[in-house]
């Protein structure tokens, strides 16, 4: 559809259609990530063989065809035709014609009695045809003669349906498929009727496949020549150029590609934003600021004029993960990769990639070793695989991909060869570069608020400190008991606080005694006894219009306040569209919970003056956000304009991104209202390959997105979900843009999961650090917000991917991350089949072996833990759970049912059922326990299909198979002197930390049980199986019973 001109040779440029290509991509990914479901409530339906075949020939995969084609063949297919869909009560005989709908739970009275439509056979004659399988097509062709209705004048006609006669519909229950069925309907139908002729007509070679198909979009499946990628590297001066230059690759100046003009591609945004706007039509345009690297990755033409635009995710403005070279460099590479595999043939021209070598890109002076080893990759003509060519701009003009921005003409007041006048504007603006206060203002105040001043009075010097406050806004727990101690203590706080409600309190100390947004569960009013001051309560509106609990709103001291409106020339850092809005949130989230003094000004600007590093001025300035806003004046001026403490923050956050102060960085972007540039977008590509995202810390603070939010939302939602805690917040923004890479790049990833659970998969990072590293779990979180974002991606992957790692230290203090030679597989180490636990390995092994053993020690606790936070499931796991609900009445999980009545509503392969099944497991807040459970509700799907036996029981308790395995675990402990003996098989047990267990092990489950390999006599599923038969009634408790599991 592409630049389609709907009037033909007689239109113009107001009457051809344009689609951006990642718009046309993001659609065929939700295609294909679906297939072979046909929507969340149908887990098939034969209406797809029109989808994936004849006539649209949408798919280009030719493995996800075959699955489709043979999903519907598996499920579908009858002696009288396909089925649409299962439990399609369409003239059944079990159909009440009078009712307009039915009940979910209604649904099941039409299961195995479903009609068959030999349309669905004529679509899979034409299939074949195209494949050119002739002895499919004979087949299928012998089957739909068959099924014709031969008339009196001898015409062979192809009937709507095939239906059970109401007389064999319970003899159909019992064995489906064994009864004859009657034609009824339409005679002929006419949709099948014409399909029946052209298959007899291409069968009969009076047609050809090319003749129905003059698109060639049945050639969309084959294999197609490589695409070459472009990639245009340029300078931003001639120092750049000339360093460059000296390490053999040839790169320009943005003024030597002229006349092509080279922009971010937040301009084209920009451009697109007036795609269909219409003010006589009251037609607003394009909303979406998203532009991805396909479109990024051609050039466009506006009369006279090339533009060429940087990608998206490298725009250094909005992001700061883009000052981490190694990252950058990651960029770039996995740019190429996605383009060769998603790059539209229909496109005419190769991709062009425009990357920006910058100043603040070099280290010490010189190009980054990373960014050279890139660079000559791209050289040799081939990187990770694909083809490249690097090359000048002007020698790629004749062989890339160009598209006309004919739609910014004015041909709405009758002027189709002069643009728009607020377009020529803005593209003027643009080219001359817009007003922007100089980095050279910045140091220069910079330094100004840095000068060392005598005071006089040296005891006044420090009267208080806010030293450690943002680490004091973190949220991030590790340790789940401590966790609850921490939610514990904050509730008695809280009781504390509303009973003496103008308590007096000295010093800083107390400032951040929550440290998040819990408190405003309550709904507390705080009276603060100061002059002048007020006390008031406000609300907090979710994006979803919701309204939330009432949160605190501190008042600020009496003292006169100087507040300043932003300033249009001063290049603000990016922030809301309402930007009074997000400071007073900002203000009311970190201030909800605490009531400050009174505080003078100058005495905080005192302490910045003798700030002796980047940490500490963090610190003041966290506080002055919280104590006196964003927009409140320092007294200084530049220039003529006031300088503001927004002014001052983002000074701290540009020499914090200068000196890879990554912990740093991500509170103070958080604080400045940041957001990651490719947010909504990355958040869209997970939703449309199916999977859920919630953020926020679990199991209280969590919030599921189920549908795709502009980014202004999105970043509301994410940090209202984190309270106080900005650099969890920028974390999570951070990763769901690797999320959305992984996904892009590499799907097999996220394999069995629905939802991806951001708050808890950040908590398992640090546990990883923890464990890694071997410290405490506070100082593993700092350890992991300092992290630069390529470190913190390679964490992710390998956290994805379950891969075992090395941390190394670099200079700065800062870590790197690496593989290890071993890696954990989706079912564990392959050469394990034995419990890790100490004597029932058996003999000893001696040499390497026994490193090897050693090292895998807590080596499945990892394992669990990891599946468990990324809600990861075994290969048809939720269809096992289906038939578990087939003999019982629903299955208990911690409190929560599952209940029977869900078979009657939705089927086994329903995305809907997975979902609730999901949910209920969610309510599980360890992993490692959650995954035991799953383990458990494994061996009960085992029990079902393997042992004979009409009824499981009534309500199964998942939980309580998995406590009694781990009970008949510690007796073997005791028999065999395991490594249990030192705790939970004691004789004499200790209480824990909490009142939990002596080893630590969640959930009251020893520690040990949950590092023992599923496998073996002594594996989990053993003693799963164990359970089992103790636990359920319908196994015999006397004599002896044939095992048929393995």
């Amino acid at each position: 559809m592409n630049e389609l001109d709907l009037f033909g040779a007689r239109g113009g440029p107001a009457s051809v259609i344009h689609v951006l290509a990642d718009e046309a991509q993001k659609c065929q990914a939700v295609l294909q990530s679906m297939l072979p479901r046909e929507s969340n409530s149908k887990e098939v339906d034969s209406s797809l063989l029109a989808v994936i075949s004849f006539p649209s020939f949408a798919v280009d995969d030719p493995m996800l065809i075959k699955l489709t084609r043979d999903t519907i063949q598996d499920k579908l297919q009858g002696r009288y035709g396909c089925k649409r869909f299962l439990r399609d009560g369409y003239k059944t005989a079990k159909e009440d014609p009078s009712r307009l709908y039915y009940e979910p739970w209604e649904l099941k009275r039409f299961e195995k009695i479903e009609c068959e439509w030999p349309l669905f056979y004529c679509y899979l004659i034409l299939d074949y045809c195209f494949q050119n399988d002739k002895e499919a097509v004979k087949e299928y062709a012998e089957m739909l003669e068959e099924l014709l209705v031969t008339t009196e004048d001898g015409l062979r006609l192809v009937p709507e349906i095939y239906t059970v006669p109401a007389e064999n519909v319970e003899q159909e229950y019992k064995e489906p498929g064994s009864q004859d069925r009657v034609a009824v309907g339409k005679l002929p139908f006419m949709w099948a009727q014409s399909l029946f002729i052209m298959g007899r007509l291409l069968q009969d070679n009076f047609l050809a496949c090319g003749e129905l198909d003059p698109l060639n979009r049945r050639l969309g499946s084959e294999k197609k020549p490589d695409v070459v990628v472009q990639v245009v590297v340029l300078a931003e001066d001639s120092s750049i150029q000339a360093k460059l230059q000296a390490l053999d690759i040839p790169v320009q100046t943005i003024a030597e590609v002229s006349p092509i003009e080279v922009q971010p591609a937040r301009v084209l945004s920009k451009l697109y934003a007036h795609l269909g706007r219409n003010q006589k039509l009251g037609l607003s345009g394009r909303q979406s600021r998203d532009v991805g690297i396909l479109s990024t990755s051609k050039l466009y033409s506006l009369q006279d004029r090339i533009f060429a635009f940087t990608p998206q995710s490298v725009d250094t403005e909005e992001w700061y993960a883009m000052h981490d070279i190694n990252l950058l460099c990651y960029y770039l590479k996995s740019h190429v990769a996605f383009l060769k595999e998603t790059w539209f043939s229909s496109m005419l021209g190769r991709p062009t990639i425009t990357y920006l070598v910058q100043s603040f890109m070099l280290e010490d002076g010189k190009i980054p070793t990373a960014m050279v080893s890139t660079l000559k990759k791209i050289k040799s003509g081939y990187i990770n695989g694909t083809r490249v060519a690097l090359g000048k701009m002007q020698e790629f003009l004749n062989t890339s991909c160009i598209t006309s921005l004919n739609f910014l003409h004015d041909n709405e007041n009758g002027y189709p060869d002069s643009l728009k006048p607020e377009v020529k504007d803005y593209l003027e603006k643009q080219m001359r570069g817009s007003l922007s206060w100089r980095r050279a203002d910045l140091v220069r105040m910079s330094s100004r608020f840095g000068e060392k001043k005598s005071i006089r009075d040296p005891s006044a010097r420090r009267r208080f400190s806010v030293k450690g406050t943002i680490r004091k806004s973190r949220t991030l727990l590790v340790d789940d008991e401590k966790a609850s101690a921490i939610t514990k203590e904050r509730q008695k706080l809280e009781t504390v606080e509303a009973n003496v409600p103008s308590r007096r309190r000295s010093g800083l100390d107390h400032i951040f005694y929550y440290g998040e947004a819990y408190g405003p569960t309550l709904g507390l009013t705080l009276e603060v006894p100061s002059q002048g001051s007020s006390r008031r309560e406000s609300t907090v509106t979710s994006p979803t219009g919701e309204q939330g609990p009432p949160i605190l709103e501190v008042s600020c001291p009496a003292t006169p306040t100087r507040v300043t409106p932003p300033l249009s020339s001063r290049s603000r850092s990016p922030s809301p569209e309402k930007e009074e809005l997000w400071e007073s949130m900002v203000r009311h989230r970190v201030a909800s919970d605490a009531v400050y003094e009174n505080v003078e000004f100058e005495e905080l600007l005192l302490q910045m003056r003798e700030a002796e590093s980047l940490e500490e001025q963090g610190d003041i300035l966290h506080y002055l956000v919280v104590q006196f806003g964003l927009n409140y004046e320092t007294g200084s001026v530049i220039e003529g304009q006031p300088v503001i403490v927004k002014d001052l923050l983002k000074d701290l956050y540009e020499r914090a991104c200068h000196d890879k102060n990554w912990a740093l960085v991500r509170h103070t972007a958080g604080m400045l209202g940041k957001r990651v540039e490719d947010l909504a977008k990355a958040v869209t590509d997970l939703l449309v390959r199916q999977k859920q995202v919630t953020v926020g810390l679990p199991p209280l603070h969590e919030v599921t997105i189920t549908a795709p939010l502009p980014a202004s939302e999105l970043r509301v939602l994410i940090h209202n979900a984190y309270g106080a805690d900005e650099s969890t917040a920028m974390l999570t923004q951070e990763l769901l843009v690797y999320l959305a890479m992984f996904i892009r790049t590499e799907p097999s990833l996220f394999h069995e999961m629905l939802r991806l659970r951001v708050g808890l998969i950040i908590q398992v990072m640090a546990s990883e650090l923890a464990r890694t590293i071997k410290c405490e779990a506070d100082i593993a979180s700092d350890h992991l917000l300092n992290l630069s974002p390529f470190e913190m991606k390679n964490l992710l992957h390998h956290i994805m991917s379950g891969k075992e790692f090395n941390i190394g230290s670099a200079r700065s203090g800062t870590f790197f991350i690496s593989s290890k030679s071993t890696k954990l597989s989706k079912k564990g180490l392959h050469a394990e089949k034995k419990s890790t636990i100490g004597s029932f390995l058996g003999t000893t092994v001696e040499g390497e072996a026994r490193d090897l053993e050693a090292d895998r020690h807590g080596q499945w606790l990892r394992r669990r833990r990891l599946d468990g936070a990324l809600n990861r499931v075994p290969l048809n796991f939720y269809p096992r759970i289906w038939k578990i609900l087939e003999k019982c009445q629903g299955i208990n999980i911690e409190g929560k049912v599952i209940p029977q009545s869900l078979t009657q509503e939705m089927t086994a392969g329903e995305l809907k059922f997975a979902l609730e099944v999901e949910t209920v497991l969610n309510t599980i807040p360890q992993p490692e326990y959650r995954q035991l459970v799953v383990e458990a509700l494994m061996v009960l799907s085992l029990v079902r299909e393997y042992h004979q036996t009409g009824w499981l029981g009534d309500i199964v308790s998942a939980q309580d198979i998995v406590h009694l395995a781990n009970n008949i675990f510690l007796q073997d402990q005791k028999q065999e002197g395991g490594d249990a003996t030192t705790c939970c098989a004691r004789d004499k047990k200790e209480p824990g930390i909490g009142g939990g267990l002596t080893c630590g092990g969640a959930a009251y489950i020893c520690i040990h049980f949950y590092d023992s390999a599923p496998s073996g006599k002594f594996g989990t599923m053993s003693y799963m199986i164990r359970a089992v038969c103790c636990n359920l009634n319908c196994f015999p408790q006397d004599g002896e019973m044939d095992c048929t599991v393995s």
